[in-house]
């Protein structure tokens, strides 16, 4: 038996990266190693980005433009965290705080290599944040 929503929802992620195919390896990768931490997320894909809640979002995927297009790898994707302070590391892209206490964190992803401890431990961080609020 099909689970028509696993279905739906792979559908629907490939046609996210359709123009973008040659991340979508590397997409798969982050997810299984997501869904390994956190098998309880749920996923919702979106026009402009797919979006990982447990109990609210903690991070989405998209394929904004946080930098010059000369300073971007030719293929990538951004994941986004929702975090509770400034992230200071050179990996990331671009960081706001649309509001006190809330900085959305931008990370360019374009290597296998980049799905790292650090990385997930910086997931681990908005995870836990989105699920104190």
């Amino acid at each position: 038996m099909t689970d028509i929503g696993t279905e739906r929802l792979a559908e629907d992620t490939l046609l996210f990266f359709d123009g973008h195919r040659e991340v979508y390896p590397l997409y798969e990768a982050f997810l299984d190693q997501l869904l390994r931490q956190y098998p309880q997320t749920a996923i919702k894909v979106q026009k402009t980005q797919i979006s990982f809640y447990d109990r609210h979002m903690f991070a989405c995927v998209s394929f904004l433009r946080p930098k010059r297009k000369s300073e971007l790898p030719e293929n990538y994707f951004v994941l986004t965290l929702g975090l509770p302070g400034p992230l200071q590391s050179e990996r990331v892209a671009a960081k706001t705080e649309p509001y006190p206490g809330r900085w959305t964190t931008h990370i360019v992803i374009s290597r296998e290599d980049d799905l790292d401890e650090e990385l997930f431990g910086w997931v681990e961080q908005a995870h836990a944040f989105a699920l104190c609020k």
